[in-house]
């Protein structure tokens, strides 16, 4: 096998939303990197024609416009309050385009084996290369590989049952009586285009959850929450669930079970449609499914349907196909990662986006991008602050609940609460000397035309992150 030998540089694998932002973050510290995606555009799960997204037509951002943002780069003014699939994939590629990220990628090339030889990560791309990388970061996602739950006599359902992964849009379900078990933001999303669509539209759930409406007060929820005072959680918890009923009414007077959690314990399910659809009759709840029986669905309190299609919004496994899985430690089916980042037993590994956050995720992103940039630095510049770094991580990690007890779900296993993995980032960044990540942060890397030539210009050499030294 051929073996490129290149100067130090830096393998980020996949070019989607936290790829992006890493490539970014090493360029702007002046560190050589390598973005490699397997698909022939940049975008992730955004671009529809990337084989395997779960994309589906409906799809908007469950955050707003104005709170999702990458630092120093707003989303178009013209942008709606929730931006759809479609332009969230061109805010995308216009981001890569503005910061010259897209001259580094190497699209329709996927990493098929990474390797740690002692000094080196040994990757492997699908054109036979063998190429030497100081640090990896895992940015490939974790919404590519279906979790598919099994019932009894689910095998022999006389009707069709796929994953929400294959669901594109609402003519699947024309003439057809459908069933969408899950309530997570896709599972309510595609139960919703479901009771426009279907002959009958259920949604089966294990447990009832907090509906938060996307606009509070005419204000996006997240904008609304961001402008009030910052609540110790357990005020939060006690304030926000009488404004929610007030806001959104009883749910359980239209079949929406009673929540058995406090507000925040899970995922927040952010909707203004499925209250819409259940008062008006075009949508019903059941519980969750005890059995299949030839064209029914048997469920948990006796009762049973018949239904053409069933929809599994049942989540997805975190896959780094190109790892064993012995290189990393488990928490159930999420990489136990220190800070949700790095890997604590190998060198130079470390992941963006394989956790999920209460607010917007781009400038979640960003932090966490920066902070993998600045530890990809120091062990290519600085190898006893890198011990240091490496001698953390090997310890105790912070607690990011942010006082929240989440439920015991493996989709939770790695949840992070935004303020509390923003204060244990600022505790690492003053021990290190670490600037915080602002809009001002990522200025030097981004691409200015030069004399009209349509090029960008050079970026800067590499610069020490510490602005002390």
């Amino acid at each position: 096998m051929d073996i490129e030998r290149v100067a130090e540089r830096h393998c980020i694998v996949g070019a989607g939303p936290g790829g992006l932002a890493a490539a970014r973050a090493f360029l702007n510290l002046g560190l050589d990197i390598d973005v490699f995606e397997r698909h022939s555009a940049i975008g992730g799960i955004w671009d529809r024609s990337n084989p395997g997204t779960p994309m589906y037509e409906s799809a908007h951002f469950i955050s707003s416009r104005d709170m999702s943002a990458f630092h120093g780069f707003k989303m178009p003014a013209d942008y709606p309050d929730y931006p759809n699939h479609r332009q969230i994939l061109a805010y995308l590629r216009a981001f890569a385009g503005a910061y010259g990220l897209d001259e580094h990628v190497h699209l329709s090339t996927s990493v098929e084996r990474a390797e740690w030889d002692g000094s080196h990560w040994q990757v492997t791309t699908s054109d036979g290369v063998t190429r030497p990388y100081l640090t990896l970061t895992c940015a490939n996602g974790t919404q590519w590989f279906p979790s598919m739950p099994s019932y009894p006599g689910q095998d022999l359902f006389t009707g069709t049952i796929i994953h929400s992964n294959a669901y594109s849009d609402g003519t699947q379900f024309l003439g057809k009586r459908v069933l969408v078990v899950g309530a997570g933001n896709s599972g309510v999303d595609i139960a919703c285009d479901a009771a426009r669509f279907a002959e009958l539209a259920e949604i089966s759930v294990r447990r009832g959850y907090h509906l938060i409406p996307k606009h509070i007060f005419g204000k996006p929820a997240d904008a609304f929450a961001a402008s009030g005072p910052h609540l110790p959680m357990r005020w939060a918890q006690r304030i926000f669930p009488p404004l929610l009923k007030l806001v959104n009414g009883n749910p359980s007077a239209h079949g929406w079970p009673k929540p058995d959690h406090r507000l925040f314990e899970t995922h927040p399910i952010l909707n203004d449609q499925i209250l819409h659809h259940l008062r008006h009759g075009d949508l019903a709840v059941r519980r969750d499914i005890d059995c299949f029986d030839g064209d029914e669905v048997v469920f948990a309190d006796g009762s049973r349907e018949v239904y053409d299609l069933v929809v599994m919004a049942t989540g997805y496994r975190t896959q780094v196909p190109y790892l064993e899985e012995s290189t990393f430690r488990w928490k159930g089916h999420r990489p136990n990662l220190y800070m949700r980042l790095f890997n604590q037993d190998h060198p130079g590994l470390a992941a963006i986006g394989f956790t999920e956050g209460d607010g917007g995720a781009y400038e979640l992103f960003d932090d966490m991008a920066d902070l993998i940039a600045r530890t990809a630095w120091a062990a290519e510049h600085d190898r006893a602050a890198y011990a240091r770094l490496r001698h953390r991580f090997a310890g105790q990690d912070p607690d990011l609940s942010g006082g929240v007890k989440h439920q015991a779900t493996d989709r939770h296993a790695s949840y992070v609460n935004l303020q509390a993995f923003k204060r244990a980032s600022a505790a690492l960044r003053k021990q290190f000397g670490w600037p915080l990540v602002d809009q001002s942060t990522f200025e030097r890397v981004r691409s200015r035309r030069d004399d009209g030539d349509g090029r960008p210009r050079r970026r800067e050499s590499a610069v020490d992150p510490n602005p002390s030294n």
